[in-house]
């Protein structure tokens, strides 16, 4: 399998993973809300959580920007790893399952997106030729 076609499975499968953690977030609410308290963080963070979730997702796949996409990624990496971090300090291993799912997904999609994408980003450049390149 390509560096590209990995990139874009990831790629789908994160953002999936995001989109359907912000409809839950909406559907939801209140519920997600005393999850949120329970582990220790402040409730009005969920609708906080749904407007970052859907522009981190938009930021990714639209790429309008390099930086920004970026970015995207490293906020999703921080928002995943103390959601891993919090469900295990709640000792609910089974909650923290998702969020470590998509540390993977989120280390796939980054480390390929240069094979994948027309703008390369300089901070994802291990060894992966770029879509534009003719080696």
């Amino acid at each position: 399998m390509t560096e590209a076609n990995l990139y874009w499975i990831a790629t789908a499968l994160l953002s999936l993973l995001y989109l359907s953690s912000a409809l839950l977030y909406l559907t939801r609410g209140e519920q997600v809300r005393q999850i949120i308290v329970k582990l220790g963080y402040p409730g009005y963070l969920v609708p906080v959580l749904i407007i970052v979730k859907l522009l981190a997702v938009a930021a990714i796949l639209s790429r309008i920007s390099v930086g920004l996409s970026d970015l995207a990624y490293a906020g999703m990496l921080y928002h995943l790893g103390f959601a891993v971090l919090a469900h295990l300090g709640a000792r609910d291993i089974r909650a923290a399952l998702p969020a470590a799912v998509g540390l993977v997904l989120i280390a796939g999609s980054f480390v390929t997106q240069n094979a994948a994408r027309e703008m390369p980003s300089p901070y994802a450049a291990f060894g992966f030729e770029t879509k534009g390149d003719a080696r």
